[in-house]
């Protein structure tokens, strides 16, 4: 007892010290004028002198909206902070360790920070432009006040026209060298540049940045500066055009060499995105000084191809670039025979990997924006693909859903967001259920999240009701979108993403102890088969009210949502030979419902048609929102959810999904269809698992690894006139028996422990 309240105490202590620590800083920005308007660059400086360096010092640092930290002249971080914010109210705040940048004697911090001051699809204003520093260094504090010095950086401003689109919180970005305040991270600045006292806004927790919450992902990944080697120079009338083509769509950060023996002359920078998916995006303006000069401007764009528009007299002496991104890795592989799927796989891990930054998000150009239905698709892609700090990426984007939902249970995606606040009902639908939710429980293991987000899982589906025939009533949302495409059975859509969100959330009740509601679940989930089983009109899935060609997406949720039997699949299947309305983002489940109903073939082979131009166009390293570059949306030409093909080759193709949370039981249930080999890794939580087949006339070969603290339930055909052998050694009877709950009707079922098998087949 005594040791449990000294515990205590030790913990009281730290939080009052914590709290003290906090109390001392402040808010501070600048005194001047126009501080708070859109788009100001304001520069802070801190000197102070140490007596040691300290082995370890964690700087908290908030800002609205970005920043950029020198310590000694030297960068530490390239642009932090994360967009506004958790919740409606509240701010992120980073932490950095500052230690290794540290020397004994005098330290000079500097940080320029970037104010948005504008809303968007991705952002949240607060409406005041505004930093916060806090760093213990051993028994010295360095904390933001009224003694740091700052100035509204004097280069920087607005572009002209044209702007980007009303769904960026960032602005164009306009540098005036000739007013540059040069080395200021390490200069004099209050004598050479006129800095003055920050001025306080307020304290740690203060309005308008409220509560602050810590930046729960990794900052962004560095690749380095690079030469951009592939130059052109289009000569024009007046200015000419330098292009610079890069490896692959990235996000980046132009870098310029140029020199002008007169200056004042305006360099336009641009990509091959800044007019990409049907509106005017971001791209930056330079004006130079005289004589020769480096620059990089700092707001990250995308693209393939940087263009400088440039006028007479300036020498471009070369085009640099700085890729960043979300910090994971590539671990993920897949190999198979068909070139088709392989430049698919690649083209959507180059797609998948430019949506991940601040949050998963639609597109890097026209939004930015963490749309919920992009989302779901984008998480099941990064479990089969990238390194596990994705899941980091998925807890935010989780918890941001249910920390945004309004007080009458609605919520609405894209969030964070400042100027947009509709409901989109179904893809709200798919984000809290099966596909959603649930798939990031049962990859990850992350029970605490579910346990926090379930209230609000549970408050959203009080509001939709059913029909007089079971079904789910008509809820039109803010914005009654069921997927881009024409011949949308609207009821039959949300019908079926109702089912799978009941279904999404029993299971999460299960898991939670909340038995209760996963009866009622299951119980409405009973009525809502039943209502959409009488919308069978005896060849398809159709509502009454719908008058169009048949939907094979609501053909396609039926039978991945388990509403259809086998007996409706022949009908189904015949359909699916013949009606193509779903977008890319829906024809991913019609792939998964093809491969459910034993037509793994032709669901390769659909797939391969619909996006045969996106993935042997040349032309672009990404895949489109549309069917072409001109499709739905505004014809985003790198927009993710078109990669979702790449979860069903390897849930389905090769056969690998999680039976229990993290990866504790897994199935192997390769499907080779028509393929003669396939094989995958798979970055897990619990390690990397690997599975691959070679698929004859005379049988099957399964090589895969299992890895420690791990089970895998193999799954193979119906073993009857066929020798099994597992790593050469006749299968005996008995050997590898599952538990009943694996077991499989139709199929041999196997589980092996962890290791490495070499599993064959022969007929």
């Amino acid at each position: 007892m005594k040791k449990t309240i000294n515990i205590f105490l030790l913990i009281t202590c730290y939080l009052i010290s914590l709290q003290i620590t906090n109390a001392q800083s402040k808010w501070i920005t600048s005194p001047e004028e126009k501080v708070n308007e859109s788009n100001t660059w304001i520069a802070y400086r801190k000197d102070i002198s140490i007596d040691r360096t300290p082995s370890r010092a964690i700087a908290k640092i908030a800002v609205d909206s970005k920043y950029w930290l020198w310590i000694n002249g030297e960068m530490v971080i390239f642009e932090g902070g994360l967009k506004r914010g958790p919740n409606p109210r509240d701010t992120y705040y980073d932490e950095v360790n500052i230690a290794p940048f540290l020397k004994k004697g005098e330290n000079k911090i500097a940080i320029l920070l970037w104010y948005f001051g504008k809303e968007g699809f991705s952002h949240k204003s607060s409406g005041k432009a505004g930093l916060i520093f806090d760093a213990k260094l051993d028994a010295q504090d360095l904390v933001s006040d009224a003694s740091w010095l700052c100035k509204i950086h004097p280069a920087y401003g607005n572009s002209g026209e044209p702007l980007p689109n009303y769904r960026l919180p960032e602005s164009n970005i306009r540098f005036d060298a000739r007013e540059d305040i040069g080395n200021w991270q390490t200069a004099d600045c209050r004598s050479l540049y006129g800095f003055g006292n920050a001025v306080e806004a307020g304290k740690w927790g203060d309005a308008p940045w409220n509560s602050l919450v810590k930046r729960p992902i990794p900052f962004w990944k560095d690749f380095g500066i690079k030469k951009a080697v592939k130059l052109q120079r289009i000569k024009g009338a007046i200015n000419d055009t330098i292009v610079a083509t890069l490896p692959y769509n990235m996000q980046m950060t132009p870098i310029i060499n140029v020199s002008d023996k007169d200056g004042g002359n305006l360099i336009s920078i641009f990509t091959d995105h800044t007019e990409a998916g049907g509106d005017i995006n971001l791209r930056a303006e330079y004006i130079t000084k005289k004589g020769d000069q480096n620059y990089e401007s700092l707001g990250w764009l995308n693209g393939q191809r940087i263009y400088l528009i440039v006028p007479p007299g300036v020498k471009v002496d070369g085009i640099k670039y700085r890729e960043t991104g979300y910090n994971t890795n590539v671990e993920g592989e897949f190999s198979c025979s068909d070139t088709f799927y392989m430049r698919f796989w690649d083209k959507a891990l180059r797609t998948l990997y430019i949506n991940m930054r601040d949050t998963y998000f639609d597109c890097p150009d026209r939004e930015r924006a963490q749309w919920w239905g992009d989302v779901v698709v984008l998480m099941g892609e990064s479990f089969y693909t990238y390194s596990t700090s994705t899941h980091l990426l998925m807890r935010k984007a989780v918890k941001e859903l249910a920390a945004w939902q309004k007080d009458d249970g609605t919520l609405f995606s894209p969030v964070p967001s400042g100027n947009f606040d509709s409901e989109l009902p179904g893809q709200m639908l798919a984000s809290i259920g099966y596909y959603g939710f649930w798939k990031y429980y049962i990859n990850t293991g992350d029970k605490e999240t579910i346990k926090e987000v379930y209230p609000a899982v549970k408050k959203y589906l009080s509001l939709w009701t059913l029909d007089n025939s079971g079904l789910t009533a008509f809820r039109s949302g803010g914005w009654t979108w069921g997927d881009w495409g024409d011949n949308r059975d609207i009821r039959l859509i949300f019908a079926g993403w109702h089912y799978l969100a009941l279904k999404g959330a029993a299971l999460m009740a299960d898991e939670l102890g909340n038995t209760d509601d996963a009866k009622e679940y299951r119980a409405i989930m009973n009525r809502v088969r039943m209502g959409y089983n009488s919308c069978w009109n005896g060849v398809a899935y159709q509502h009454p009210e719908y008058r169009g060609s048949i939907d094979d997406r609501v053909q396609a949720l039926a039978v991945i949502s388990g509403i259809a039997d086998k007996t409706k699949y022949p009908d189904i299947i015949k359909l699916l030979n013949t009606q193509f309305h779903a977008s890319p983002y829906m024809e991913k489940y019609v792939m998964e419902a093809l491969f459910i109903m034993g037509e793994g073939k032709y669901a390769l082979e659909r797939t391969k048609g619909r996006f045969s131009y996106m993935v042997n166009n040349r032309a672009y390293t990404t895949l489109f929102e549309g069917w072409d570059e001109g499709g739905f949306g505004g014809g985003s030409v790198n927009h993710a959810w078109s990669g979702g093909a790449l979860t069903v080759l390897a849930q389905y193709l090769c056969g690998v999904y999680p039976l229990e949370p993290a990866y504790k039981v897994f199935k192997i249930e390769p499907d080779p269809a028509s393929y003669p080999d396939a094989s995958i890794t798979i970055p897990s939580v619990a390690g990397k698992i690997k599975s691959g087949f070679v698929s004859t006339n005379d049988g099957l070969l399964l090589k895969f690894y299992v890895p420690q603290g791990t089970q895998a339930i193999v799954y193979l055909p119906e073993s009857r006139d066929k020798t099994i052998t597992i790593n050469g050694k006749k299968l005996a009877s008995g050997q590898y028996e599952p538990k009943d709950i694996y077991k499989h009707q139709t199929k041999h079922t196997l589980a092996f422990p962890a290791g490495d098998y070499i599993v064959s087949v022969k007929n």
